[in-house]
């Protein structure tokens, strides 16, 4: 069990404001019954910039956000899974999304907690169960696939 702060989850993923949707990772479990999992938290705020069109007087976040912060999720806890053997050009690209089911919106005071568990890997191909819930209440259902990559520029 291990919690990371912003700074760590930094150090970890490449994304950065407005498009880092991690604020907090409470709980990676490499060893859980039935495959790793992680347990993150997304804040989301009245000052996020998609409401601004999202929609006007009923500000919803949209639908695809709420995949890309299981996306994240599940690709900080990739890396985890890597530990030493990580290079640090090694990136987790968002590949697909099967099974979506989108329960209830996501409006501004949420908090959305974020849960991966892994499911499969293989030839850098990492597939997720994922789920992002809201007081308890789950507001999507995914399962997400990941694919390992290098940058190493050549």
């Amino acid at each position: 069990m291990s919690t990371h702060n912003i700074q760590k989850i930094q150090e970890v993923m490449p994304h950065r404001y407005p498009f880092l949707l991690l604020d907090r990772v409470v709980d990676v479990d490499l060893d859980a019954e039935g495959g790793a999992i992680i347990h993150a938290y997304k804040n989301v705020s009245i000052n996020e910039d998609f409401f601004n069109g999202h929609f006007p007087g009923h500000p919803v976040m949209p639908g695809v956000l709420t995949l890309e912060a299981m996306a994240q999720a599940a690709g900080f806890l990739g890396v985890m899974m890597q530990g030493d053997k990580r290079k640090p050009t090694t990136i987790f690209y968002f590949a697909g999304a099967d099974h979506v089911r989108f329960k209830r919106p996501v409006v501004p005071g949420d908090q959305l907690k974020l849960e991966a568990r892994l499911i499969g890997k293989r030839s850098g191909i990492w597939k997720f169960d994922c789920q992002a819930m809201v007081d308890d209440e789950v507001v999507c259902i995914a399962e997400l696939t990941c694919a390992e990559k290098d940058l190493e520029q050549k």
